[in-house]
């Protein structure tokens, strides 16, 4: 074995994604951002393209993710109804993260990589970074919502105009607890067709 198995499937396992309202107010410290960084450097990149482009908002910069979240959200509901609790929820985000990361896909220059590919290996570089913050005992969110297909986002985390912003990533302590989670068994989710025994398609699910 070149690493221990045993510690590899517990640091999977322990993963949580954990929302910036439950952090506690101790700071993440910038070398404990660097490490996250270079585990996700190391994800799996198609034709070695390395799409992924990453914005850090630590002290004083976070007031550009405090002003911008709710700014971004009324901007993409434009005349839609405003929900007064999600704007809310933005507003007070950033009370006790120390942390955010902008998470961007840059394509490559010569083309030679469909964007699909580039936004999967963004997405396993995000993975990475999950994993080194689990190991780290820091909580971590990576969120997606509409409005990061604002311009405004974009030039908040410095992409150029090919880039695509890929989320933000809040980093924290948890104030409580790790959180517990659980995954359906195996046989749910895998097919092993020609095998021996009974193959059912992937439309079946576990009864909630």
């Amino acid at each position: 074995m070149r690493h221990n198995l045993s510690d590899v499937q517990s640091l999977m396992r322990d993963r949580r994604s954990i929302a910036p309202e439950s952090y506690s107010s101790r700071k993440v410290q910038r070398e404990q951002v660097e490490d996250i960084l270079r585990a996700g450097i190391w994800a799996a990149t198609h034709g070695m393209t390395q799409p992924w482009r990453f914005t850090v908002f630590m002290e004083e910069s976070l007031d550009v993710i405090k002003e911008g979240l709710p700014a971004w959200y009324q901007k993409w509901m434009g005349d839609q109804e405003l929900n007064p609790a999600k704007l809310s929820k933005l507003q007070k985000r950033m009370e006790t993260c120390s942390c955010v990361i902008g998470v961007g896909m840059v394509p490559d220059v010569k083309g030679r990589i469909a964007q699909q590919d580039e936004e999967w290996a963004v997405a396993a570089a995000v993975q990475n970074m999950h994993l080194m913050c689990t190991a780290y005992g820091l909580g971590a969110k990576w969120t997606t919502p509409g409005f990061m297909a604002l311009d405004e986002v974009r030039r908040a985390l410095l992409l150029p105009e090919d880039g695509k912003v890929m989320g933000l990533v809040y980093v924290g302590y948890p104030s409580g607890d790790w959180p517990q989670s659980h995954r359906w068994p195996l046989e749910y989710v895998t097919r092993w067709p020609g095998s021996s025994g009974e193959t059912l398609p992937h439309d079946q699910r576990p009864k909630a």
